[in-house]
C-alpha cells in the first residue's frame, strides 16, 4: 500500500481562473496561509497533512472560499457530509436558535431536540427499525454494530457465535475496532493481536475483488477461512465502499440477506458515506431491495456537525440494560437541531431526486472520462453523485496514487476541489459534490476533471 505524502507548502504560480462558479487568483499555496499551515504542520500529527494546501474560510452551497480571493467548486462535501449544501441557512438558523434557546448539552438527560431527532429518523428508516442509538462519528457507530451484533449472536447461538465478515478493502472508520473490521490492510498492520474472529472476504465489484461476483464466492471464502456459520454473529457492509464507490450486484445482497436470515446473522448496512440522498436513493441499500437489521448513519446526516447514528430491529437494540449503552455527547442538542433541519432540507428541497437526476449526468460523463484513458482510469465506480476514477498504471490494473495525487491537486489549482485520494492503493479519484449542486456548475466540473485527466494522464 502506498503512504499518502505531506501536501508541498511550496506556493506554485498557477493559471488564473475567473468563471461563475471557480476564482484562482494566487499562487496555490496562497503565500499567506503559508503560516496557517505550517502552524498545523506543527502542533498536528504527521496524519493530517495529506490534503490539498487549500486554507477553507467559509463555504456555501457547492462552493468553498478563502480569505485571500479565490473560491473553489466544491466536489468533496467536506467527505461526503454536506448533503444540504454548506452554512445551509435554514441548517444555520437551527442551530443558532438552540444556542440562543439556552441548551447546548444535556448528556444522557432527556432533551425534547434529541426526542424529535430519533423519532424523525424512526420514520425515514425501514419500518422494523424502531430504535435509535445517537453517537458523534461513524467509527462509533460501526464499533457499535459490531457489539450489538456479537451480543445478538451469543444470545441465540451461545459463546462462539462471535465472528464478524466484512470485506475486502472496506473502511468502516480509523477507530481500532473499526479498522480490524476493515478490509484496508494498511490500517491493520500496525495492530499486533488482531482480532481473529474477524474476517474479511472479497468485495464483489467486479475489478479489485475478481471477475466473479457470484456469492458462491462468498461462501468458498467463509470456508477457506475456516468460519461456519455457526460462528457468525454479523456481516457488515457499505452500501458501496467508501473509497472507491463500488456497488455489489443487487443479486448477491439479495442472497446475503437471505444467507444471514437462514443463519441467525445480523446483517448491518455501513450507509455512513451512502444515506441521506447521496447515490439517488435516500438510503444506498434501496439499490438492492433489502432492509438491513442494523444501519449505520452520520456524515450527511447532519450536513455539518459531528453526529451519527445506529438504527435498527428493537430486539437487537435493546439487548442492554438502562445505563450501560451510553454516550457523552449522545444527541446533543445543537447537533441534533442542525440533523432537524438537514432532514427536512433534504426533503422539502428533493435532495433526493437531485441526486439522482444529477447522477444521470455525472455517471455516464466520468464513464466517457474513463473510456478515453483505457490504459490509466483501470474502472469508474458510482451512482447518484458518487463516482470514483481508479487509476492505474499504463496498460495494467497496478494503482497509480502519484498518478491520482497529480489529478486531484492539479483540479484544486484549477478550482475544482477534491480531497486526496482514497480507496485501493490511494489510487482512486473520488467525486462527491453536494446534493444541492445544479446541472452548469456540475457540467463546468466535469469539463475541469476532463481536462486535467488529458493534462495528467495524456
Amino acid at each position: 500500500m502506498a503512504e499518502t505524502q505531506a501536501t508541498s507548502l511550496v506556493p506554485r504560480d498557477v493559471a488564473l481562473v475567473e468563471t461563475a462558479y471557480r476564482r484562482i487568483q494566487t499562487p496555490i499555496p496562497v503565500p499567506e496561509s503559508i503560516p496557517i499551515l505550517e502552524a498545523l504542520r506543527a502542533c498536528e500529527p504527521r496524519s493530517m497533512s495529506g490534503q490539498p494546501p487549500v486554507v477553507w474560510d467559509r463555504a456555501e452551497g457547492c462552493q468553498v472560499f478563502d480569505r485571500w480571493g479565490n473560491k473553489w467548486l466544491d466536489w468533496s462535501s467536506g467527505v461526503l457530509v454536506t448533503n444540504a449544501g454548506h452554512n445551509h441557512p435554514m441548517i444555520a438558523r437551527a442551530m443558532l436558535d438552540q444556542i440562543n434557546h439556552g441548551l447546548v448539552h444535556n448528556y444522557c438527560f432527556a432533551s425534547e431536540p434529541r426526542s424529535k431527532l430519533v423519532r424523525k429518523l424512526v420514520e425515514v428508516a425501514p419500518e422494523g427499525l424502531d430504535k435509535v442509538f445517537l453517537l458523534t462519528t461513524g467509527s462509533e457507530a460501526t464499533e457499535c454494530a459490531v457489539k450489538l451484533a456479537r451480543s445478538w449472536g451469543q444470545k441465540v447461538g451461545g459463546p462462539k457465535k462471535i465472528g464478524i465478515v466484512t470485506f475486502d478493502n472496506a473502511f468502516h472508520g480509523r477507530t481500532l475496532g473499526a479498522q480490524m473490521a476493515g478490509g484496508i490492510p494498511s490500517l491493520k498492520e500496525w495492530i499486533v493481536n488482531l482480532d481473529t474472529d474477524m474476517i474479511q472476504v472479497p468485495f464483489p465489484d467486479g475489478f479489485r475483488g475478481g471477475p466473479d461476483t457470484s456469492f458462491e464466492v462468498f461462501l468458498n471464502a467463509l470456508k477457506a477461512r475456516g468460519m461456519s456459520p455457526e460462528r457468525v454473529a454479523g456481516v457488515m457492509t457499505e452500501t458501496y465502499q467508501g473509497g472507491n464507490s463500488s456497488f455489489a450486484p443487487p443479486e448477491y445482497i439479495e442472497r446475503l440477506r437471505n444467507w444471514c436470515d437462514e443463519h441467525q446473522v445480523v446483517l448491518i448496512c455501513d450507509e455512513v458515506q451512502a444515506g441521506f440522498g447521496r447515490t439517488g436513493a435516500y438510503w444506498g441499500f434501496e439499490h438492492y431491495g433489502i432492509v438491513p437489521d442494523l444501519i449505520c448513519c452520520g456524515k450527511g446526516i447532519s450536513s455539518g456537525m459531528p453526529l451519527s447514528a445506529v438504527i435498527g430491529r428493537p430486539e437487537i437494540m435493546d439487548l442492554y440494560p438502562p445505563g450501560s449503552m451510553t454516550s457523552t455527547h449522545t444527541g446533543n442538542p445543537v447537533c441534533a437541531a442542525a440533523a432537524l433541519a438537514s432532514l427536512d432540507v433534504i426533503h422539502n428541497e428533493n435532495l433526493v431526486e437531485n441526486a439522482r437526476r444529477m447522477g444521470e449526468i455525472l455517471q455516464p460523463e466520468l464513464r466517457r472520462i474513463g473510456q478515453k484513458h483505457p490504459k490509466r482510469i483501470g474502472a469508474v465506480h458510482g451512482r447518484g453523485l458518487v463516482g470514483s476514477l481508479h487509476i492505474v498504471k499504463p496498460g495494467g490494473v497496478e494503482p497509480d496514487p502519484e498518478a491520482a495525487y497529480r489529478i486531484v491537486n492539479t483540479c484544486v489549482e484549477h478550482g475544482l476541489l477534491m480531497f486526496a485520494p482514497v480507496g485501493y492503493a490511494g489510487a482512486s479519484v473520488k467525486v462527491s459534490p453536494p446534493l444541492v449542486i445544479t446541472e452548469e456548475p456540475l457540467r463546468e466540473g466535469i469539463a475541469v476533471c476532463e481536462e486535467v485527466c488529458e493534462e495528467v494522464l495524456g
